[in-house]
């Protein structure tokens, strides 16, 4: 039996992407899907004082069709900016000291080109951090099928999944039939029910970055996550 999950990647996602990549065997990073402006392939919210705040990393677009893997950061210093505000605003987070040093040495040392390779590096560092072993692969590592759910079948079948588990949006256009007559199972991932956890800068909010989990957390972030257990 194996699970498989294939997503786009985002910059430092919500708890809920972690908790997908943390629910299965094998998971995806589907980057040679088209780059999507204003998603959250570059950016995630943070809480601050101010209230919610988008924290992006700027990058060319310069093409309409361009892939994630073919996008490229606009500004090298992005990642100085970003400790900074991250810094700024959770300095007095719980494990916030817990986590500085990890966290200043990744962003300082973010020096790819790559959005792609960004946020597969801050997404493998944060997994080691709550805890998660699965394996992680690129989409462009594979050979493209044509059709939207037949090309994610087509990388579940070369994985050897037995079940895929996907995000509750792709519900709008996944052919799950498709699924079942290859013997492969489709299981839909639910964000319900989460509890809250200390947080700074009230009301609570659930869909921050996991940053947000961990600084305020630390060790005990899984116990307010449902794919990661210790």
């Amino acid at each position: 039996m194996k699970k498989v999950a294939i997503l786009q990647s985002n910059y430092i996602p919500w708890k809920g992407y972690f908790d997908i990549i943390g629910s299965v065997d094998e998971f995806v990073l589907y980057d040679d899907m088209q780059y999507t402006k204003n998603d959250w392939r570059n950016r995630n919210k943070i809480k601050t004082q101010k209230g919610l705040e988008w924290i992006t990393i700027p990058v060319r677009v310069e093409s309409l069709s361009q892939t994630i893997l073919e996008t490229r950061i606009a500004n090298p210093a992005w990642h100085k900016q970003h400790w900074k505000m991250l810094a700024q605003n959770y300095a007095k987070a719980g494990h916030f000291k817990e986590y500085k040093d990890v966290f200043e040495e990744l962003y300082l040392g973010a020096t790819e080109t790559s959005l792609s390779a960004i946020n597969r590096k801050f997404i493998q560092a944060i997994n080691g951090l709550l805890g998660i072993t699965t394996t992680i692969r690129c989409s462009s590592e594979f050979p493209l099928a044509p059709g939207k759910s037949e090309r994610l079948l087509e990388l579940c079948k070369t994985l050897g999944a037995t079940t895929y588990l996907s995000g509750p949006a792709a519900k709008d256009y996944l052919d799950a039939a498709i699924f079942a007559e290859a013997g492969i199972g489709v299981e839909w991932m639910d964000y319900s029910g989460y509890p809250e956890y200390t947080q700074l800068f009230p009301p609570f909010e659930h869909g921050v970055s996991i940053v947000d989990l961990l600084f305020n957390e630390g060790a005990n972030a899984p116990k307010f996550m449902k794919g990661v257990q210790r």
